[in-house]
């Protein structure tokens, strides 16, 4: 493109060296090379170009910018998955290379033009929208030879799948992302390298959009986790998350008896980064922050009780904490239970599930409407038929 770029200007600007019927079929081309660069030709100033000299210079010096942005331009086509973002947001994800400050830099110096005309930094992009950067080949990622999540195994337990979202059981021992052991056995690659294998996601059909998960769950717990196959029900998702519209229910065994059959707890909750731990005080504490947990007994019998419950609010290790900050720690707990406790009982893993989501949509869930009122169950939760077994005569309390 770039050699026949420079030739067509060589040509445009010398028609003395080539007859008048070679310089009509060029014509058309200088044309749309003048378009291309940003030059604005009027009608009259076009008319004008009956004798060509000035029209045959414009036409040379759009050729020659064209051929210095040729190798340095990058077009996006946005698709429906694209579409909704703002433009800095978009190109923060399609060109993760580029500096932040480079970003809004080019931005304003119009090295990014969307639809051909200059963009603002917030402006939304729709499905069609043609971004082009005018930006160094540097900042471009080579494509990726080898897609990583092809490496994780396709296991999953599928609760629900239709064509915007999965509801998969997380087993207790796989990590949602990848972490620092950096192995690509985790639940989001599975989801990939399944949806892949089944058509529904491409790689090199998407410009910034990865399905994605929209709730975590901590390597030892088990339960279940939300996976938006498209970017809308991702984020009609996040914002009802981000709202409690979708109830959370969770199944876990504490050790001793619960002073009440049903209580909301409240405390104060303080992360420490370093160790990866909370504290939970009845009290308020500097820079603590509020949590409420609600529980209610479901069997109990020994020094054991099953307990299911609703987090009000939703912290890190907030079940595990607040319970054991009561003295009801989870049985299996090493990092918020005590050792003596949990010694003999074979467990590899805390006794904690989240087994049971409801869809409460208060407002306007878009694509997501129909899933409004709807309950889904963990049809089996490792602990609880354990927990039956070893307590020979539980006393029921529902």
């Amino acid at each position: 493109m770039a050699a026949q770029t420079f030739a067509s200007a060589h040509i445009i600007a010398n028609p003395s060296f080539f007859a008048n019927r070679i310089y009509r079929i060029l014509k058309k081309y200088a044309i749309m090379a003048v378009k291309r660069a940003g030059i604005t030709i009027t009608a009259r100033r076009y008319a004008g170009f009956r004798s060509g000299s000035q029209f045959q210079q414009t036409a040379a010096k759009a050729a020659f910018r064209i051929l210095r942005t040729e190798e340095l331009m990058k077009e996006f086509t946005i698709n429906a998955n694209d579409a909704g973002q703002r433009v800095d947001k978009f190109l923060t994800k399609a060109v993760p290379l580029l500096p932040q400050n480079l970003l809004y830099k080019y931005i304003r110096l119009k090295r990014v033009k969307l639809n051909g005309k200059r963009c603002e930094i917030s402006t939304r992009l729709a499905e069609g929208d043609l971004l082009a950067l005018y930006i160094n080949d540097e900042f471009f990622s080579p494509p990726q030879k080898c897609l990583e999540f092809l490496s994780a195994p396709m296991r999953l337990d599928i609760l629900y799948e239709d064509d915007n979202l999965l509801l998969v059981d997380k087993r207790p021992g796989l990590v949602v992302h990848e972490d620092d052991s950096r192995l690509p056995d985790t639940l989001i690659n599975r989801i990939l390298h399944y949806l892949y294998q089944k058509g529904e996601y491409q790689p090199g059909q998407e410009n910034s959009f990865v399905p994605a998960l929209c709730n975590r769950i901590d390597r030892n717990t088990g339960g279940i986790v939300i996976a938006a196959k498209n970017a809308a029900s991702l984020r009609v998702l996040n914002q009802k998350i981000k709202d409690r519209e979708l109830q959370k229910l969770y199944l876990c065994i504490v050790h001793g008896r619960m002073p009440n059959t049903s209580d909301t707890l409240k405390g104060y909750l303080v992360k420490n980064s370093e160790t990866n731990t909370v504290t939970v005080s009845e009290r308020p504490l500097k820079d603590g922050r509020t949590i409420l947990t609600r529980y209610r007994v479901l069997a109990e019998h020994g020094h054991r009780s099953l307990l299911e419950v609703d987090l009000l609010t939703g912290r890190t290790h907030q079940i595990r904490a607040h319970l054991a900050s009561i003295g009801h720690p989870l049985l299996g707990d090493a990092k918020y239970g005590h050792q003596r406790d949990n010694k003999g009982t074979g467990h590899k893993f805390q006794a904690l599930y989240s087994y049971k989501l409801t869809f409460r949509f208060r407002t306007d869930a878009g694509i997501l409407n129909y899933l409004d009122g709807k309950t889904f169950t963990v049809p089996k939760v490792w602990f609880q038929d354990e927990f039956n077994d070893i307590e020979k005569t539980p006393h029921r309390i529902i």
